[in-house]
């Protein structure tokens, strides 16, 4: 039985395909991962003619195989981990007569985005990071074989049948999580011009309406200089107050803005609404950084105010040194239209000399932790 229905109205029914557009991505999964179990021994003697008393010759088992995750670009979500959700590394073989080793297990690599976290559901504890092609990551080991009986032969016990059991392959409940690898990121409430912003500097291109929540999942987009060098932006899914309680899409794309060095904080300075403040908005976006995470919150944050097209110039200046003001905000201020491009170039600018700068001092700082280790490891 289905369900047959129309819908009339433009704005549900854009909703709804942005929605089931949304469903592709998928940025967090929950699996069960076994590594294989070895092989047992093998309990077995010589019989041959002519020879009475060949003695044991059970071999070994194999070792089971091992699970790994291995970070690949061509995978963009977790979506296939919606469909599958337990994998399961090949056992190793049991061991055989005249002296034969059973044959080790396969090891199973499962494809997974690059910047997927791997988190023990149990005991809730980070295994790994993957921020790299081809990064690897064992998550589950394969168990160890069997002996057969001939490992048991002695002056004293010369025909043994004892053999022991392969060890169960270890087992897993992980929690994986994606997070976007971008250089910046953009915060704002829903229709703050996030997504506009995001098409005028780079190729990206995210839906754009006069509805909030047209961004419904993130976005990343490249935005490159004249001088060919570039930088990652990413776009979320504007929050509203009570957004780390679960308001509006909530709090569940944050994550994707941990892994960047600077924050736009975009604010609509020509809202709609007659009676949304632009101070206001600024007060309720930090307030839900803060509430997700103090450290996201105490990040590097520049306050991009937005629109600044439909502003009059004759009361353009004053109206934003007032709210300037009334935040008393310390940080970088920049003025600019996404829709217009006024003042986007110039932004862009000094977003890559800051992140040029910001590479360049943490390429210093690594190589100095590793100057100090080795140090400590010479005094060992």
């Amino acid at each position: 039985m289905f369900l047959d229905f129309t819908i009339k109205n433009d704005y549900f029914e854009s909703k709804i395909v942005k929605w089931l557009n949304g469903m592709k991505f998928v940025d967090e999964a929950k699996i069960t991962v076994s590594a294989g179990g070895g092989g047992n021994g093998c309990l077995s003697f010589r019989r041959e003619k002519y020879i009475p008393f060949g003695g044991p010759d059970g071999g070994d088992g194999g070792d089971g195989g091992d699970l790994y995750l291995e970070a690949d670009e061509q995978v963009n979500t977790l979506i296939d981990f919606r469909y599958k959700r337990h994998f399961k590394a090949e056992r190793g073989e049991h061991g055989r007569g005249k002296l034969c080793s059973g044959a080790a297990g396969e090891d199973l690599v499962v494809k997974v985005p690059i910047g997927t976290e791997a988190w023990d559901d149990d005991t809730d504890e980070l295994i790994g990071d993957l921020t790299k092609t081809g990064d690897r990551l064992l998550v589950a080991k394969g168990g160890w074989h069997g002996l057969g009986n001939a490992r048991y032969k002695s002056s004293t016990n010369r025909a043994p049948r004892q053999t022991s059991e392969g060890t169960p392959g270890e087992e897993r409940r992980l929690r994986l999580e994606m997070k976007l690898l971008a250089d910046v990121g953009l915060l704002g409430l829903p229709n703050a011009g996030k997504s506009t912003f995001i098409r005028q500097v780079s190729a990206a291109q995210p839906k754009v309406a006069d509805y909030p929540f047209t961004t419904m999942y993130p976005n990343l987009g490249v935005v490159t200089m004249k001088d060919v060098r570039n930088f990652v932006i990413a776009d979320v899914p504007g929050l509203v107050e009570g957004a780390a309680d679960g308001a509006g899409l909530g709090i569940q794309f944050l994550r994707h803005l941990t892994r960047t060095r600077l924050l736009l904080h975009m604010v609509d300075m020509a809202p709609v609404d007659a009676k949304q403040d632009p101070v206001e908005s600024v007060e309720i976006i930090n307030r839900e950084l803060q509430n997700y995470s103090e450290a996201l919150g105490k990040q590097d944050q520049w306050l991009v105010l937005n629109k600044m097209d439909l502003i009059p110039e004759d009361i353009r200046e004053e109206f934003c040194q007032e709210v300037l003001a009334r935040l008393d905000w310390q940080g970088r201020v920049y003025r600019v239209s996404g829709h217009s491009g006024e003042g986007c170039d110039g932004l862009c600018e000094d977003m890559m000399d800051y992140l040029d700068e910001r590479k360049e001092a943490e390429k210093i700082e690594n190589q100095k932790q590793v100057s100090e280790s080795s140090a400590v490891n010479k005094e060992e």
